[in-house]
Order: C-alpha cells, then structure tokens, then sequence
C-alpha cells in the first residue's frame, strides 16, 4: 500500500472480525471508497444513511449517527485537519452532525464524554501515537499512524498490532460502553464486563504500571 493505494483494492474483510469483539452492540458496515477503507461500526439506536450516501467516506452528513471507525486513511480528504500521510492506518470516534445536539453534549461541551476520554487516555499514554480530539470535526477522537515507511510485507501485521492497541484504549476508558448506552434504557446496556470480556486480557496488559504499547512493533526495520 503506497502512493497507489486508493487506486488499488485493500483486503478489509480481516478487520471487521479483529474489531468487533472491541465493539460488541455496534453494526459493522464497510466503507470501500472515498478517503476510507475499512468498517464503521454505528450506533444501533440512532438514525444511519444509506450505502449512496456513505460514498463520501462518512455515515452521511444530514443523519445523526455516531460510532467508530476502524481502518486505512488513502487521501486526506475531509481528514486534511489531522494533517495525514497516507496511507495511514486509524480508529476515530465520531458524532454527527457537527453542530447538533448530539455533537454539542458528547464533544463540544467542557465536560463531554468524549474531551473527557481524550483526557483519561492521554494521561495514560505518552508516546506517539497518541490521540488527537478535534471537537468542531465528526471524527472527535482520533489515533492515526503513517504506514508510508513499513516494508509492504508488514502492512496487516503492523496494522492489525495498531488496531488492538487503539481499540483496548477505547475499551479500557469506557468510552465503547457509554457511547452505546446513548439513546438506550438503563436496563438494555447490561452488564460493563458483557461487551468487553473477550478482550479483558488484552485491556489488562495495557495499564498504568506497564511501559505502554511496545512501538518496535511499527518500526519499519
């Protein structure tokens, strides 16, 4: 995956089953084309677009959506704010619309579940690469790393190492619980551990007593 990547297909498929044990309750969907390759894993309780309108890398503008998004960055597009070098792998957190309630209580308030998230997570974290929070984008919360120097042979296994470690973080923080619990009964939520169980170990493994996640993991030698 270089600077032809957008042009080439991307095997995706792998990702879906990596992820959704992080994301237990959310809809996996594919997204194939625009800046984005990879799965956004939506809320079931808020309102989705249509494939027609995913095409532009994003659940649709004038629906009220949030969720994740586990996968390949190919063109900064709409992402240019976090100044990307495609290709780069990346999860994000997203709310929209950028402006709406929704997006007002959950990112843009002082005490928002998501600004709160980034706190926590950046507090424990303190080597690149870490989370960035943009509160006036749909993409809120964000990990993203280049994969332009990582030997072609390595791409799935570095980004795969990626992944786990960004979705334990999202997992760890609570944030994958409480965002599902948006919009539903008390009841429904069910137990914390419920979701997370089959990647409690992994969560362990990153806590404040360890040195954080090894980085020779992404170097390109």
């Amino acid at each position: 995956m270089n600077g032809d990547a957008e042009r080439r297909p991307i095997p995706i498929g792998w990702i879906r089953a990596l992820a959704e044990p992080y994301l237990r309750g959310y809809r996996a969907v594919p997204q194939r084309s625009g800046s984005l390759r990879g799965f956004w894993f939506l809320h079931p309780g808020k309102e989705q677009a249509t494939g027609r309108e995913r095409e532009a890398s994003g659940p649709g503008r004038s629906r009220r959506a949030m969720g994740f998004f586990v996968g390949y960055l190919v063109r900064p597009g709409e992402y240019s704010f976090l100044n990307p070098v495609p290709p780069e792998c990346l999860v994000f957190a997203f709310i929209e619309p950028v402006g709406g309630s929704g997006h007002r209580r959950l990112v843009r308030q002082p005490e928002s579940l998501l600004r709160k998230t980034f706190e926590y997570i950046r507090w424990l974290t303190h080597r690149p690469p870490r989370f960035v929070f943009a509160d006036r984008e749909p993409a809120a919360l964000v990990r993203h790393l280049s994969m332009r120097e990582w030997p072609r042979g390595k791409h799935e296994h570095f980004s795969r190492n990626f992944f786990i470690e960004a979705l334990a973080w999202l997992v760890r923080s609570g944030l994958v619980r409480k965002l599902l619990a948006e919009g539903k009964p008390a009841a429904r939520v069910g137990g914390p551990g419920r979701s997370s169980s089959m990647v409690s170990a992994k969560v362990r493994d990153l806590s404040p007593q360890t040195k954080g996640p090894r980085r020779k993991r992404f170097s390109s030698r």
